[in-house]
């Protein structure tokens, strides 16, 4: 049996941020976005591409912020 592979710190926080916008908001329709994006970004990069995901992290935090706002009331399926 193998021991588990460790975590690195940015895997730790693109974990930590598809867990927040999860948590965010129980909607179905912003639960499929937030799973989706994640998804797709998932197949699109190397995990060696550190600009790029943490690039897509400042993305993500700023859209979880964006939808925490109690006016949105929808997300856009655009």
């Amino acid at each position: 049996m193998t021991a588990p592979r460790k975590l690195s710190g940015l895997q730790k926080d693109v974990l930590r941020l598809y867990r927040d916008c999860l948590r965010a908001d129980t909607r179905p329709r912003f639960y499929a976005f937030t799973r989706r994006e994640f998804e797709k970004n998932i197949g699109a990069m190397k995990r060696t591409d550190v600009k790029a995901i943490e690039y897509l992290m400042r993305i993500g935090r700023r859209r979880l912020e964006q939808y925490r706002n109690p006016n949105v009331r929808d997300i856009g399926q655009g």
